[in-house]
């Protein structure tokens, strides 16, 4: 685990499960439709149970789909996690087409409604890098530019927390925050 602050806020790096967080919510890298799939998406609701997808239809069925950049909070069912914050981020297409502003909003909007929900530690996992092929460097880059610029203008979170599945993107995170980070 490697950890700093950012004013009252640990920012964190963990290697392993998100599912298996004790964090107040887990942000789900999530599909427009809300209704599960591949990956993190999968993982998440398949370990959250039924109550998980049931909430993320009731949103659907009153919004229509997430937009990319977007995010709503459900129930963590059965995870550990209080809630789950769903979050859709972009489709690589070459970086040309708006994916880092997008990937950032989806990260700002995560971190705005987890403060507006009164929750006080989130985890985070590399969103938009696996299905979606964004490249690992270029977003744990606008990943923790984010989180960082985000931690020093509010200061209602106890602790973020990037979880980070493979030994290879904990790498890249942890040199990411080390060269970002300026105290």
């Amino acid at each position: 685990m490697y950890s700093i602050k950012i004013n009252q806020t640990r920012l964190s790096l963990v290697h392993g499960d998100i599912t298996a967080q004790a964090t107040d919510a887990i942000v789900n890298a999530a599909n427009s439709s809300l209704i599960g799939g591949g990956g993190v998406d999968g993982a998440i609701h398949r370990a959250g149970g039924p109550a998980i997808l049931e909430e993320c239809r009731q949103i659907v069925a009153g919004q229509g789909r997430l937009p990319t950049g977007k995010a709503v909070i459900t129930t963590g069912g059965r995870l550990k996690a209080r809630h789950v914050i769903h979050t859709v981020g972009p489709v690589w297409r070459g970086g040309q087409k708006g994916e880092a502003e997008l990937l950032a909003d989806a990260y700002r909007e995560s971190l705005k409604l987890a403060v507006v929900s009164g929750l006080k530690t989130v985890a985070f996992p590399s969103i938009s890098t696996g299905a979606y092929g964004y490249p690992v460097e270029q977003a744990a880059e606008i990943a923790v530019k984010t989180v960082i610029d985000f931690l020093k203008q509010e200061t209602g979170l106890d602790e973020v927390v990037f979880v980070l599945y493979g030994s290879s993107d904990y790498r890249v995170y942890e040199e990411t925050i080390q060269r970002l980070h300026v105290p």
